[in-house]
């Protein structure tokens, strides 16, 4: 199966999307997918993680760095870039297997010669500060080349500027530029060196460029290399420019193909972990590779401070903020397949923690209110005006800020989920306690006590269908609540079990309550929205039963400017039924082992024609839902939508006036959970491994490595069998059952095979051809 992104030609109107397209990182940096010769303009950025910066009354977002492979060439005086210069072949690939992007120019020169530019790059998951470049030039004909490369000081920026007090000195080979951010005052430095063989070289410390002419032969090919690193003040209190200097001039020596083979070997680990094989599908296949290889890129593989923001590491795009995507549509993904991560986007929360409270308190609320938009420090980086009136420019008051309380429930349900699939209770003790009891708080102090109904209700809330605004009792958020109380119990009695001394530390914070008492009698007297006796459909919220009735494309016939909000005070889907995106369905999903198959599939049937998919984060789930309720065939579509989200870069571009490009890591996620999750049916119910299947026609298996409760397997999922084989050095057995099979234990370095056979089996094929 070829793991290759090619792209053939170059085409002006695609380079932003090709940005994001052909991206590389390492989760310390993203390197968006642009040519060597590309600046500001383009959009060339190396996107740190965890570096913030507010210019001015401006929002607050990620610092860019500037670009160290910034490289341009000339033949006899005319530029070879094709933003100038139409090329006579150019091919943009990306190796997913080794997360290498290759370029390929063929440009025209003087008297009917041709000279072929070939670049090769990766940011090194090896060393997480280290980029490099392999170059190389040929010309069918004798000419004059000069080649300008170094560090492009002039960054793109969206609500810039933040890099002040720009520097360039040269230290030994290396050329550095230094600054510092505008808020915080912290460094910034790269460092770049430059490895040729042949020509002369100059360095202008103005422009920190290196310039190399000389005469070419007509058939010989020159190849150089370039070695850039990045550090900040986030990363050493030692002087990062030292740091960044130290580590190209060790890169130089250790030189390129060492570096890439310690690369290659990186990502050969990171897929033999995370890899899914799909027979019968090559489009499947190559889309849902692609997905996993975005969410590998954006992974927080050594800190436990950051997180992964909405568009990943693709710009400053959504202020670089962490949103509840992670929890919902990532962390699955890193759970099954790296632990380690999966408790680093955890930790994160926990490291917040004081900027929840700082906001619940901003509200008037005990506990934890999270950020809809965190940052590094967990306050609300969101504004209450986002977005503007296309027709007349005002800012429009949304409520994303102050009325999506569901995201504290979210950190609550990603904290339980780490817990239960990995066994690792120890982040409790580190901090998880603390956060679940401190949302649970912040619950009670928001929820309102109805003396009529005598019930705990949830007010004057938006839920994931952000079109409808300051609603009551929203069935998704109510669930959501329901689950932290309970979690909240839980986690109480499993610290005072394994934790006493932490348990005890914090009950004496908490004693002042609310605590442990009233979180009991809330959640005995909650209300959650139920599904209609006669219908079987769950209302969305109090009163959605009431508003106009009309179809999607009704609605979209009534839109004067394409780019018009459809939420809000004012927009057209406000007083309707049509939906951004999944919500009730989202609830089914999550809490699937509440709702009969006749419940799931009233509620699909009833809100997949009302929703507008208005967001990236919607497909993937009415995919999961159709796959769990037996039709994986109508799921296929949002599959497939989902996992090419960044591929075909057909995605929501604007909202309003607002650009919102970039990439969309929960759409990768989603990818994932459908394909794993849905059509594959795994589901980890306390410690045995549920795998029911529903395979999309054409699918004849999946395998796929999986990590649960600490050990290690390989499951191969077919219309026939379902074969499980335990890694040897697992240290304790799990259990797993099929279709209707009982429940068998998988000791460590045993293959358990459970048949679909008679009613099972025939289920199965059923699933698959309904």
């Amino acid at each position: 199966m070829d793991w290759t992104v090619s792209e053939h030609g170059f085409e002006p109107g695609k380079v932003t999307t090709n940005g994001n397209k052909f991206m590389t990182g390492n989760g310390y940096m993203g390197f968006r997918g642009v040519l060597e010769e590309f600046g500001k303009e383009q959009l060339a950025a190396v996107t740190l993680a965890g570096l913030y910066d507010r210019a001015g009354d401006k929002w607050r977002e990620p610092v860019n760095a500037p670009n160290g492979l910034f490289t341009v060439i000339s033949c006899d005086g005319q530029d070879l870039s094709v933003l100038e210069t139409e090329p006579l072949a150019h091919t943009q690939s990306l190796d997913l297997h080794s997360a290498v992007h290759r370029r390929e120019t063929v440009f025209g020169i003087r008297d009917g010669g041709q000279l072929t530019y070939t670049a090769e790059r990766f940011v090194s998951m090896d060393q997480l500060h280290l980029l490099a470049v392999k170059c190389t030039v040929r010309s069918t004909a004798d000419c004059n080349l000069v080649i300008k490369t170094g560090i492009d000081g002039t960054v793109w920026d969206i609500n810039g500027p933040h890099l002040f007090e720009q520097q360039n000195r040269v230290i030994d080979r290396a050329l550095l530029n230094t600054a510092v951010t505008g808020e915080l005052k912290l460094p910034v430095a790269v460092a770049e060196l430059a490895d040729f063989g042949f020509g002369e070289q100059s360095i202008d410390t103005e422009t920190a460029l290196r310039t190399v002419s000389f005469d070419a032969k007509a058939g010989e090919a020159y190849e150089w290399f370039k070695y850039v690193a990045v550090f900040t003040g986030l990363d050493t209190e030692d002087e990062p420019a030292e740091w960044a200097a130290r580590t190209v001039q060790a890169a130089a020596e250790e030189g390129y193909a060492v570096l890439l083979d310690a690369h290659r070997r990186e990502w050969e680990t990171r897929w033999s972990r995370s890899d899914v094989r799909i027979e019968g599908d090559d489009e499947a296949q190559f889309a849902l590779r692609y997905s996993i290889y975005q969410l590998l890129i954006i992974a927080p593989t050594q800190s436990e401070k950051v997180s992964i923001p909405a568009r990943g590491l693709s710009g400053q795009v959504y202020k670089g903020a962490v949103f509840w995507d992670t929890e919902m549509f990532m962390l699955p993904f890193f759970l099954h397949s790296d632990p380690g991560i999966a408790r680093n986007l955890m930790m994160y929360r926990i490291h917040t923690l004081d900027g929840a409270r700082r906001k619940a308190a901003e509200y008037g609320y005990l506990g934890a209110f999270y950020a809809w938009e965190s940052q590094d420090s967990g306050d609300d980086a969101c504004t209450l005006f986002n977005v503007n009136d296309v027709f007349t420019g005002r800012p429009m008051r949304t409520y994303f800020r102050d009325k999506q309380v569901h995201i504290s429930a979210d950190v609550v349900h990603g904290i339980w989920q780490y817990i239960q699939f990995t066994g690792d209770d120890s982040m409790l003790a580190d901090g998880g306690a603390e956060v679940i009891w401190e949302c649970a708080r912040f619950f009670y102090s928001y929820a309102y006590y109805n003396p009529v109904k005598e019930r705990y209700e949830i007010l004057d809330v938006t839920g994931p269908d952000e079109y409808h605004e300051r609603v009551n009792n929203n069935a998704f958020t109510n669930a959501l609540v329901q689950e932290t109380l309970e979690i909240a119990l839980r986690a109480a009695s499993l610290l005072q079990d394994k934790y006493p001394d932490e348990y005890r530390v914090l009950s004496e914070q908490f004693a002042d309550g609310p605590f442990l008492a009233e979180f009991t009698d809330m959640l005995e007297h909650f209300y959650v929205p139920q599904p209609d006796p006669d219908s079987l459909v769950i209302e969305q919220f109090d009163r959605y039963f009431k508003l106009e009735e009309v179809t999607l494309a009704d609605l979209k016939s009534r839109v004067i400017n394409k780019n018009e909000y459809l939420g809000g005070g004012n927009g057209l889907a406000t007083t309707t039924r049509i939906l951004k995106q999944a919500d009730v369905v989202l609830m089914l999903n999550l809490f699937k082992g509440k709702f009969s198959k006749e419940v799931k599939q009233a509620n699909w049937e009833f809100y997949e024609p009302r929703t507008e998919h208005g967001s990236s984060l919607s497909p993937c789930i009415y995919a999961l839902v159709a796959a769990d309720i037996g039709s994986p065939d109508w799921g296929y579509p949002y599959f497939m939508r989902t996992a090419t989200v960044d591929l075909t870069g057909e995605s929501k571009q604007y909202v309003g006036d607002l650009y919102i490009g970039g990439t969309h890591p929960a759409a990768n996620g989603g990818a994932w959970m459908a394909a794993v999750l849905g059509f594959a049916g795994m589901q980890l119910d306390g410690r045995t491994v549920h795998v029911n299947p529903a395979l999309p026609e054409g699918w004849k298996s999946v395998e796929l490595p999986v990590v649960l409760l600490g050990g290690s397997y390989r499951l191969n999922i077919s219309r026939e069998e379902i074969i499980i084989t335990a890694a040897p050095d697992n240290s304790e057995a799990v259990t797993f059952a099929g279709f209707n099979s009982e429940p068998e234990s998988c000791s460590p370095g045993a293959q358990l095979r459970l048949q679909l056979t008679g009613k099972a089996q025939a289920a199965a094929v059923e699933n698959a051809e309904s």
